[in-house]
């Protein structure tokens, strides 16, 4: 999920070239105070543009608690945004109250009702301890982020992740366990330091690991080096595909577990193997330099 600053006219337009999975235009952070009005008019244009006609664009707002919330709102959703990512929720109720704004201007637009999706950003101690309230607050729930240095500071602590993981790991752990009670998506922080892919890659294999669905990126240059480390082996489509073809025999004949090299295949295992077949499909296949 690829951040673009809501400013920047020209990539607002172009950055569809990159790959990214997702691209979501930023009407907060990435925009200074005295260019708001204008990048939430440019993204209002740029989301009616035929360039992004059937893509799923995710625009973030600012904060619920900000005097730019109602107005990103109007602008987005007027413009027939996919999915609006909130900043800074620290509890359910500011899902609650997004997802009841969508209705009202979904109506007021002529969309579809409860076609607007929600990501939900955590960026507190609240957000983390109230995770799973969150991420099952509505319906349009999509996914659920975590954002590093806003929780950091929160915690008291600062977010160095070239140097070290623990200070995210329960937020990590708390966002990814909601996302999963939820059956919603689950992105992990930013990697600020474009130039350092040895770290970038770093982190990505730790939130691998852990089960996160992507990462939300900065620079063009992340995606790729994402998704071939997201991507599986060519070893492990190979098991896969043979795991699903012992599968369906089984099942041919009436059996529910199968033994393959050796090993009892069961349901769980079955599940993963789809599921690593998916994802060599979207992602492509881990090669050495890129993704195929």
């Amino acid at each position: 999920m690829l951040f673009v600053p809501g400013s920047n006219a020209a990539w607002l337009s172009t950055v569809q070239v990159y790959g990214a999975d997702y691209v979501m235009f930023d009407l907060e952070d990435s925009v200074s105070v005295r260019e708001k009005d204008t990048a939430r008019l440019l993204v209002h244009e740029a989301l009616k543009s035929p360039v992004w006609a059937g893509v799923p664009v995710v625009v973030r707002v600012n904060a619920i608690n900000t005097p730019f919330f109602r107005d990103d709102l109007e602008a987005v959703v007027s413009a027939g945004v996919a999915i609006v990512r909130l900043p800074m929720v620290t509890d359910a109720q500011m899902i609650r109250h997004l997802d009841a704004e969508l209705g009202v201007l979904e109506g007021k637009y002529g969309s579809v009702p409860g076609t607007t999706r929600i990501l939900a950003a955590v960026e507190s101690a609240s957000g983390v301890v109230n995770a799973v309230a969150i991420a099952t607050a509505s319906p349009r729930m999509m996914g659920i982020a975590l954002a590093a240095y806003d929780y950091a500071m929160d915690m008291h602590t600062t977010h160095d992740a070239a140097a070290d993981e623990s200070q995210l790991f329960f937020a990590r752990c708390a966002i990814l366990h909601a996302a999963r009670v939820a059956k919603i998506h689950c992105y992990d922080v930013i990697y600020a330091d474009v130039n350092d892919t040895e770290g970038f890659l770093r982190e990505v294999a730790v939130i691998k690991k852990l089960g996160f669905d992507g990462k939300s990126l900065v620079n063009p240059r992340q995606i790729e080096p994402l998704h071939n480390a997201f991507a599986p082996t060519p070893e492990e489509v190979e098991r896969a595909h043979r795991v699903v073809a012992a599968a369906v025999e089984a099942e041919k004949v009436g059996m529910g577990v199968v033994a393959l090299d050796g090993k009892m295949i069961d349901a769980p295992i079955i599940a993963a193997a789809h599921r690593t077949i998916r994802l060599a499909q979207v992602s492509g296949v881990q090669v050495a330099g890129g993704v195929r």
